[in-house]
């Protein structure tokens, strides 16, 4: 236990808060601890917690507010080998916690995630490697024995590497998140998931789900019953998604709703690069009426070389953007992004007005496919050429009420860019 401050004035004795320590994890070191879970438990809310390199086989488990930093990620390394995670922020059962810091870990061999953050804020998750996670998962049954009872809805990617559930105004910055189930996954289990910032992380080769997933999942049993909580007002900027869910079903970014009232609304997809996945660059689903996927904006993208859709929200061909809801997507801006080597750049089947503006598309191929009953506002768009669409050298148009006059005459944005 760390002293207060004890000052003597004549009869009067003043106390005051201790000041924040910075302790040590370091199995070489006598005056240091031989365990992260060991140093958590003896640090006090505002601590900082160093830890050396080494590897340590530990589910870490971190209730209070404090900074949790590795020597760095190539060699400070968590192998949680046979525990269910290798980091959890834990404000599920422990309520009012913010502030956690976690950095410079490898997070490796969990059976479920490498890092989960439940129910807390203003958490930074940084400069970490997180490989090789969801165990548990039976890839071929789609099952992962085991996994809490308040993640709904995550049978079939045990959790993916990183995931967060009831966060807010939290980051996630600077990880490489590669050879999990999936990449990065927001969901709202628990509560509400909002004002977020993913920004600049490696999302690749996770083989079965997206780069980065962003459901609405059933209420855990744990809460009283109702609609979905929602995930709103989040950005996902500067990352990169490639090479995902080429063996299952997985986007770049993938944003999904399967149960009326279920909310994923308000958030802004800008300036990722989203290449090489097994399913659209982007894709947006609502499989069920009375679902809010609406107001979302997917600006300065670049897409190329993504997959086809399935299933309800099949597509053509490999399709850079899909915009596929049984419910009305509404609101949903489309701009200025770089789609290129898909069969189809922008897909919508959606029963509301579409709109897209501005965006570099391939100049072969669909440039636009409307395959429902919506109409798409698709003026000021760069076809490829400058003869405007269906012409020799542009790309071409499918499917009725769509409107692309004016076109414009150069690309809108520089065309090299996301190279």
């Amino acid at each position: 236990m760390k002293p207060g401050l004890v000052i003597a004035l004549g009869t009067m004795t003043l106390i005051g808060p201790a000041c924040a320590a910075t302790l040590c994890v370091d199995a070489g070191a006598t005056l240091c601890y031989a365990t992260i879970g060991a140093a958590i438990t003896h640090a006090s809310s505002g601590d900082t917690i160093q830890v050396a390199q080494g590897t340590y086989k530990e589910d870490v488990v971190i209730g209070k507010s404090l900074s949790l930093i590795g020597k760095n990620a190539a060699n400070t390394i968590i192998d949680a080998i046979g525990q269910a995670n290798g980091i959890y922020v834990d404000g599920l059962n422990n309520p009012g916690l913010s502030g956690v810091v976690v950095q410079g870990f490898t997070v490796e061999n969990a059976d479920f995630e490498g890092i989960l953050v439940t129910n807390t804020s203003r958490v930074t998750i940084a400069d970490n490697r997180v490989a090789n996670n969801n165990k548990s998962l039976d890839a071929t049954n789609l099952v992962c024995p085991g996994i809490p009872s308040f993640e709904t809805a995550e049978d079939m990617d045990c959790g993916e590497g990183v995931h967060i559930i009831a966060v807010d105004h939290s980051t996630l910055t600077g990880n490489l998140i590669e050879h999990n189930a999936g990449g990065i996954l927001i969901t709202d289990e628990t509560g509400e998931t909002h004002d977020n910032l993913i920004v600049n992380n490696i999302t690749r080769n996770n083989l079965l789900d997206c780069g980065i997933t962003v459901p609405s999942h059933p209420r855990s049993p744990t809460t009283t019953p109702g609609p979905p909580f929602g995930i709103h007002h989040n950005t996902i900027t500067g990352n990169e998604s490639s090479g995902n869910g080429v063996l299952g079903q997985g986007a770049g970014i993938g944003v999904f709703a399967f149960l009326p009232g279920a909310r994923v609304s308000d958030n802004l997809i800008a300036n990722n690069r989203i290449t090489n996945n097994g399913l659209p660059g982007i894709a947006f689903h609502a499989h069920s009426p009375g679902e809010n996927l609406n107001n979302n904006q997917l600006i300065g993208n670049y897409i190329a070389g993504n997959g086809a859709d399935t299933e309800d929200a099949e597509t053509p061909g490999p399709t850079g953007i899909n915009i596929f809801g049984a419910s009305a997507i509404t609101g949903t801006v489309i701009q200025e992004n770089i789609i290129k080597n898909e069969a189809v750049d922008i897909a919508i089947h959606t029963p509301a007005a579409v709109a897209a503006h501005n965006n570099n598309l391939n100049g072969e191929g669909i440039g636009l496919a409307n395959l429902g009953d919506a109409t798409v506002d698709a003026i000021n768009n760069w076809w490829g050429c400058a003869q405007g669409p269906n012409t020799r050298g542009c790309s071409s148009t499918q499917g009725a009420d769509i409107t692309f006059t004016p076109w414009l005459s150069k690309p809108a944005v520089p065309n090299g860019a996301g190279q």
